[in-house]
């Protein structure tokens, strides 16, 4: 008899597991990285002269979006993120991820770009210090340069009204 109730007792376990794991958003991935300075980096930017770094994020809160014209994710979020760009007062902060520059260039020229300044991350070394596993990812910062918040995937409007919009409120205080 206990020989039979055992495999049964794992199985139960298992169901248990799994349907528990069913019920989180495979988007709200937590980040090792929320309440910790944004990593380090000094990369150039795009179409212009000179770097931007790490210390240039602190001051005021700013979105951080990882992005790259062969995205599909960031096509759909664009027109998202040039409406906040033109009609609210957040600043963001392009993270061109594992792009040839001309493509960015070209790609923003169509589209238009939301962006107060494009940096350039050709070779992925700052997406993965900060844990980028695939574009869009757009990154909350207060103006002390502390990560608050991942969006995984891309920005929508009703993730802006209802987390990210919050968030910049307070990381303005």
């Amino acid at each position: 008899m206990m020989r039979y109730l055992i495999p049964v007792l794992i199985l139960a376990g298992l169901v248990v597991l799994f349907a528990a794991g069913l019920k989180n958003d495979p988007r709200e991935v937590p980040s090792p990285l929320i309440g910790k300075p944004a990593p380090a980096f000094n990369l150039k930017l795009l179409g212009e002269e000179g770097s931007y770094s790490n210390a240039d994020l602190k001051g005021r809160p700013v979105l951080v979006n990882f992005f790259a014209s062969w995205c599909e994710g960031c096509q759909v979020e664009h027109p998202v993120l040039l409406k906040l760009a033109k009609e609210s007062n957040v600043e963001i902060i392009g993270m061109d991820y594992k792009d040839e520059p001309a493509d960015a260039t070209q790609w923003l020229a169509r589209h238009g770009s939301p962006y107060r300044k494009v940096i350039l991350d050709h070779e992925g070394t700052a997406g993965l210090d900060w844990g980028v596993y695939g574009v869009p990812e757009t990154f909350v910062l207060n103006a002390e340069g502390v990560i608050v918040y991942k969006q995984i995937g891309p920005m929508t409007e009703a993730a802006w009204r209802e987390k990210i919009a919050p968030l910049m409120a307070g990381a303005a205080k």
